[in-house]
């Protein structure tokens, strides 16, 4: 098998690009002309309708590769042939262990964009040691969530580490996401397919592991300690400029997990023991000064929701059965979702502010373009890919990571070109 990331024909490939978001990934990847060393590719279990698709938005694919997720041999061969695959089929529950073995074995580096967390640990438990021996690296959950937050959150710690040398105590993370023009409609808050995702979540044999925080934790001991030092919070709050925070959109129970596993892969490969800090994050709840009251009720509102949500998920498997067909039933598929403008309209910002164990404190701003949910996350996670595909621009880590930790701090500066910036504020 050739080294991870050795000699290959293409930098990038885009499994699943005639998705709404596929399609994204490929765009950008194409906007940035013939990136990497080797350029990129298109992939898809029919090789006409990807050309088809990617024609519709302007963009032509050097190649398209034909694989399929039913077919193992397909996807060895893609993954053959790929530094890096950025695997956009899902639910991921369903069709993404396929692609992962398939990663592992060819010595391809991977990264997706589930929010399925069971899916996540599943695939830990399953391929952590392959992944490590074969020296790839597998980053799961790198769009919106939870690449910049993870990113932003291990920034802090690492600022706070090189000013002070002291851990982080706290971390409160506010995403402010206004709908261009303050006009909201349904496919601007949720997809399709993190919807189709929650409702495979739901029904997973694992599913009390959507809403712990310490789910990707292996070490038991650790993991009860940051059950307790950070339970998932969902109730309204005021942020230090007062504005009216509710539960992190689309869904408040992913990116803790993410950042606890991050914390702790650091903390090991340092020599350090991993000490658990608190993790609150949330969204600004929109509107004036004049209407608190009911931003806070639409807050509180959107809380109750999320707390049903959690208890639908620890109750017995027949009902959260019946509960997840329902979903899928009535529930938009994956491509639901804004268009055109209405994706590149987004402003959207996250400031992360962190407490040391001294007391001193380090702010994260981040500031970035196109809606979360689908531009920006394509943007980011084409960016993601291509610096996966560099040897040495990423840290010389191996196995299942998460996205800060696979990509690391030192090359941050180069999401500008996805029109996502990080900057340590104070």
């Amino acid at each position: 098998m050739p080294p991870a990331g050795g000699d290959r024909d293409f930098s990038v490939v885009v499994f699943g690009a005639t998705g709404v978001t596929g399609r994204n990934v490929a765009a950008y990847l194409a906007e940035r002309g013939e990136q990497g060393e080797l350029g990129w590719a298109a992939a898809g279990r029919d090789a006409e309708k990807v050309t088809r698709v990617l024609g519709e938005v302007g963009v032509s694919a050097p190649e398209v590769i034909v694989a399929d997720v039913s077919d193992p041999a397909s996807l060895l061969e893609m993954a053959s042939r790929a530094r890096v695959v950025l695997n956009l089929v899902g639910p991921y529950t369903l069709h993404g262990e396929p692609v992962i073995e398939a990663c592992i074995a060819s010595g391809a580096h991977y990264a997706d964009l589930t929010g399925e967390i069971p899916f996540v640990r599943r695939m830990i438990d399953r391929h952590q040691e392959a992944a490590a021996t074969a020296g790839v690296k597998v980053a799961n959950v790198s769009g919106f969530e939870a690449l910049p937050a993870d990113l932003a959150v291990l920034l802090a710690a690492e600022t706070a580490r090189e000013r002070w040398d002291e851990g982080l105590a706290a971390a409160d993370l506010d995403a402010d996401l206004p709908t261009p023009g303050g006009r909201v409609g349904a496919a601007d808050i949720i997809s399709g397919g993190t919807l189709q995702s929650s409702a495979e979540a739901l029904d997973d044999e694992d599913a009390k592991l959507v809403v712990d925080p310490a789910a990707l934790i292996e070490d038991p001991a650790l993991a009860e300690r940051v059950r307790e030092v950070s339970p998932i919070a969902l109730a309204p709050r005021f942020d230090s400029e007062g504005e009216v925070i509710g539960p992190m959109m689309p869904a408040p129970f992913i990116n803790p997990a993410v950042i606890h596993r991050t914390a702790a892969i650091v903390a090991a490969e340092n020599g350090r023991a991993a000490e658990p800090f608190r993790y609150r994050e949330g969204v600004v709840t929109p509107g004036g000064s004049s209407m608190v009251p009911l931003r806070y009720a639409a807050a509180a509102a959107s809380a109750g929701l999320q707390a049903g949500f959690r208890t639908l998920v620890r109750s017995r498997p027949a009902v959260r059965r019946r509960a997840a067909a329902a979903m899928r039933r009535s529930l938009p598929a994956s491509g639901f979702g804004p268009q055109g403008e209405r994706l590149e309209e987004w402003r959207w910002r996250v400031a992360v502010n962190a407490t040391t164990v001294g007391g001193r404190h380090v702010r994260i701003d981040v500031d970035a373009e196109g809606h979360p949910g689908y531009l920006a996350t394509a943007r980011m996670l084409g960016e993601a890919g291509l610096l996966l595909s560099e040897p040495g621009a990423t840290p010389e880590r191996s196995g299942f990571l998460t996205p800060a930790a696979a990509l690391g701090t030192e090359r941050i500066d180069r999401f500008e070109r996805a029109r996502v910036r990080f900057r340590v504020s104070s």
